[in-house]
């Protein structure tokens, strides 16, 4: 991209109603330009829909989601341009402007309402075992989901009006908008390659998951002889499974998830996140699945009483879970001749190091943080366009109320305890606005544990681990809508976009996603046990820190107690070297990195660093096309394999509800 867009000089070198005056002069549109249009928003929203699928799918598999802007960008581009030429130009091209409410309306319903989804309530259904009833959850999505978008409204004019943050990606947005209508060919070339990589990826996620339904199929008696001789013949596996014994020394079992993922989803994350991430979960991983995970292995193999768990043949292998260890337990339970279920304990350690890296991380941004708060009240409504502080205030209240309503009525939350996460939404949104705004970074991870360890000391919610994680997902999910809204709202700036109608576009995008997200959830993951078939990594972090502050680490075996000093420890290490010794921090590994490696398993960590190193190569040895192309395909991988792989476990549960009373007919 090499057209940059306009962006008036910061209130530094001139008042804040000079630089309104001079964004109403240089870069506002003509209000006559359509902007919110049906056709706008009807067509973010339905992409938004199918993309926060995919990015359901993503949080699963892989523990955060990716933002839609961009991709929403390129595909509606390349949709109504080609209805044009279907029309034989009788159809209007959407102006740059429709575009923009378009990806407003795409960020709301694709990203702003199922992370939640897949992190607190997975880690509620691993925690109880069953799935909270669909209205509820549809109902906390939408509050949570338009508490964002509210929250967002006072924070808008203060960081990107007056302060002009950065806001990389909402930056990184309005430039693709721009490239695209430029009528540059290289902005047509990436729109393609975008959508050649979304095809391969789809094409890929087919072959590796329509096994899912066919097998649903057969066990119903529907399944047609072609399907299954189809299947048998042309699939590619879910990972290429290593010799456990040859490579670790582990006897009696093989380690869970040792291999290689041979699909793109990890390839094209693994691009985006960058070498210094992906080669240090690669390091992880070897250190659990090479080093510490066979040499506890090895003492619960000296020592059988300390958890050697057998089962009968033909039988599936319990997993293990640490919090249900014996009293006596000092290690690793391991299930002769079944899959050792390492991560399990690997998880504890990852967990620390994450949560003591996050928290440590914004410590040291203390000055970002002051920030949020010493210049939240700056300036008055300033341009007309603006959203008004009055729509905040007819918005917010209802909202809050409603979300207040929900947390009593279906997870019994007190009502103080309830005001008290609405409270602290606000406080969460404006750090992760600020931190998002200035670094591209959104601290999910930490605020979410800081809530949590909140819930964990008030009263009437210590030692309940359902209202630790719903507690904390209502704020984490307000936090991060109200982020990747402003980045949204940062690319309208830039453009000269109303920000009233932009508003409106993001109040719809909600309703759309919700609508798509939460019958996907169930769909997606009918019960604890198809949780299990994902890594569902932040689901296993959330629920192992509801476990520790609600339970106490006392059941936890003695060697997990010391990994989560240890993680720890190295958490806090890490992040403090860096700010210490500038130099150092490039040479040190990333705490992300190590930490999600051992909640991961070996085979996505190996194909995260294998993404990460193809895309530094493609940027050593051609600079100019890396930089044009590797995110499109990047993104394309992510969202075509995670889209199919998505539609066809809803296919295959969809075919259990639509046949299981006719199995055998």
């Amino acid at each position: 991209m090499t057209e940059t867009c306009t962006q008036p000089d910061p209130p530094a070198e001139r008042s804040v109603a000079e630089a309104d005056a001079a964004w109403s002069a240089e870069v506002r549109s003509n209000d006559r330009t359509p902007q919110l249009t049906v056709r706008a928003v009807l067509t973010g929203g339905l992409l938004g829909m199918l993309l926060s699928i995919s990015n359901l799918y993503t949080v699963l598999q892989l523990g955060w989601a990716f933002g839609v802007a961009i991709t929403a960008c390129v595909l509606s581009y390349l949709m109504w341009n080609a209805a044009r030429a279907a029309s034989f130009g009788r159809i209007a091209p959407m102006t740059l402007l429709e575009s923009n409410v378009m990806q407003s309306t795409a960020s709301a319903a694709g990203y702003s309402t199922g992370s939640t989804i897949g992190t607190a309530f997975g880690a509620l259904l691993l925690s109880t075992g069953r799935h909270v009833p669909w209205l509820a959850l549809a109902s906390f999505t939408l509050c949570t989901a338009l508490l964002g978008v509210l929250l967002a409204v006072p924070l808008k004019r203060q960081m990107i009006n007056i302060e002009q943050l950065r806001f990389p990606s909402g930056t990184a947005a309005a430039q693709t908008l721009r490239s695209l209508y430029s009528r540059g060919g290289d902005a047509l070339r990436q729109a393609y390659a975008l959508i050649a990589c979304l095809a391969l990826g789809g094409a890929i996620g087919l072959l590796r998951n329509y096994g899912l339904l066919v097998d649903r199929l057969q066990r119903l008696s529907r399944c047609p002889a072609w399907l299954s001789d189809l299947h048998a013949r042309v699939f590619l596996p879910h990972q290429i499974e290593f010799p456990t014994q040859a490579l670790t020394g582990v006897r009696g079992g093989k380690l869970w998830n040792f291999g290689f993922d041979p699909g793109v989803l990890m390839i094209g994350a693994g691009m985006l996140i960058g070498p210094r991430a992906g080669l240090s979960m690669l390091a992880g991983a070897t250190a659990l699945y090479f080093g510490v995970g066979p040499y506890l292995v090895s003492l619960d193999q000296a020592n059988p009483a300390s958890g050697w768990t057998t089962v009968a043949e033909g039988e599936s292998a319990p997993v293990y879970d640490a919090v249900r260890a014996s009293p006596g337990a000092a290690h690793v339970p391991v299930t002769a001749g079944g899959v050792i279920q390492v991560v399990r304990w690997g998880l504890w350690g990852g967990s620390s190091l994450l949560v003591f890296a996050s928290l440590a991380s914004l410590a040291l941004q203390w000055r970002v943080v002051g920030r949020s708060f010493m210049k939240l009240g700056g300036g008055a409504d300033g341009v007309d366009v603006e959203v008004p502080l009055r729509w905040f205030m007819l918005g917010v209240v209802p909202v809050a109320a409603g979300l207040v309503a929900v947390q009593v009525l279906a997870f019994g939350i007190s009502a103080a305890l309830g005001v008290v996460a609405v409270g602290m939404s606000f406080v969460v949104s404006l750090v992760c606005c600020r931190v998002t705004g200035e670094t591209d970074t959104t601290p999910i991870g930490p605020m979410g544990k800081m809530t949590q360890l909140v819930y964990a000391v008030l009263p009437g919610s210590a030692g309940d681990a359902a209202i630790n994680l719903t507690a904390a997902g209502a704020t984490t999910s307000a936090g991060s809508s109200a982020a990747d809204l402003l980045n949204d709202l940062k690319a309208g700036y830039l453009l000269g976009a109303n920000p009233r109608k932009q508003f409106a576009a993001q109040l719809a995008g909600v309703f759309f996603g919700t609508a798509a997200v939460v019958p996907a959830w169930y769909l997606m993951v009918p019960d604890a046990a198809a949780l299990g078939g994902f890594n569902a990594p932040s689901a296993q972090m959330w629920k192992a820190v509801a476990d520790a502050l609600t339970q106490g680490l006392q059941s936890l075996p003695i060697s997990a107690r010391w990994a989560i000093v240890i993680g720890g420890l190295t958490g806090v290490a890490i992040p403090a070297i860096g700010a210490l010794s500038p130099r150092a921090a490039r040479y040190l590994p990333s705490p992300m990195g190590l930490g999600f490696s051992w909640v991961f398993g070996f085979n996505s960590s190996l194909a995260l660093a294998v993404g990460s190193v193809i895309a530094w190569t493609w940027g050593r040895a051609a600079r100019r096309s890396a930089e044009a192309y590797a995110v499109p395909a990047a993104s394309g991988f992510i969202a075509g394999e995670s889209l199919v792989s998505a539609l066809l476990a809803i296919a295959a549960s969809a075919a259990g509800l639509a046949w299981a009373g006719g199995a055998g007919d």
